[in-house]
């Protein structure tokens, strides 16, 4: 998929800030829809099918997390939120209900086209995931067609890049990967320091598929470790 093929939905309400983002988006070749507030925000999503959502956190109505879960369970779609605040707590939060990537305020327009870029190319690799055999890592069991993953008999529910995660994982069980690398394959924007954004959804994917299955290699980065069924 080309770029002039993909829209963006920005959700800003400071009238300054959303003009300047869509401007630079459009400038760049993307068609790009507006929401000022959080029920403008859902309903733009139903009604325009964007592929990417770019979300400020704090909204009128209701907040952009809030906003993130209810578009997330409408129909899977990358979100990149942005935040005032640089705190883990805020971020994590972010994370658990669907988004993929976050920036923090005040951001350079450059960096900003540079991940919204990059998430999408993300979305068009979904294809060749998809032709991917599932993995079977113990009682771990990884579809990449179906994108779906199940622990034993129960099915994990992970949110789009925790999926891509685990799945870049899996396929190389107990190779220790750094977190550059993973930025780079996972988000898809090589040469860039995410390592924050890398840590978090590591974090919020232990806690679904078990802390001890994915192992911290200090100052490197992390492997998947296999486990036999039991």
């Amino acid at each position: 998929m080309s770029v002039n093929e993909h829209r963006i939905l920005v959700v800003e309400d400071e009238p300054v800030i959303n003009q300047a983002v869509t401007d630079r988006l459009r400038g760049s070749g993307y068609e790009v829809v507006q929401a000022w507030d959080g029920p403008g925000a859902v309903a733009q999503f139903a009604e325009t099918s964007p592929d990417l959502v770019l979300l400020d956190v704090m909204l009128p109505g209701f907040d952009g997390h809030e906003v993130c879960r209810r578009i997330q369970a409408e129909r899977p779609v990358p979100v990149l939120m942005l935040t005032a605040r640089d705190d883990e707590a805020d971020i994590l939060v972010g994370l658990g209900v669907g988004a993929d990537d976050y920036l923090t305020k005040p951001f350079r327009m450059r960096e900003l086209v540079a991940r919204v870029a990059a998430l999408l190319r993300r979305v068009d690799r979904a294809a060749e995931l998809a032709a991917r055999s599932a993995i079977q890592l113990g009682d771990l069991r990884v579809d990449a067609a179906a994108r779906r993953a199940w622990v034993a008999d129960t099915e994990v529910h992970l949110t789009p890049t925790e999926f891509d995660l685990l799945l870049f994982l899996a396929a190389s069980p107990g190779v220790v990967l750094t977190r550059e690398n993973l930025y780079a394959e996972v988000w898809g924007w090589p040469g860039a320091s995410g390592t924050r954004t890398v840590d978090s959804h590591v974090k919020a994917l232990r806690a679904k598929i078990g802390a001890d299955r994915v192992r911290t290699v200090h100052g490197v980065g992390y492997a998947l470790e296999p486990r036999s069924a039991t």
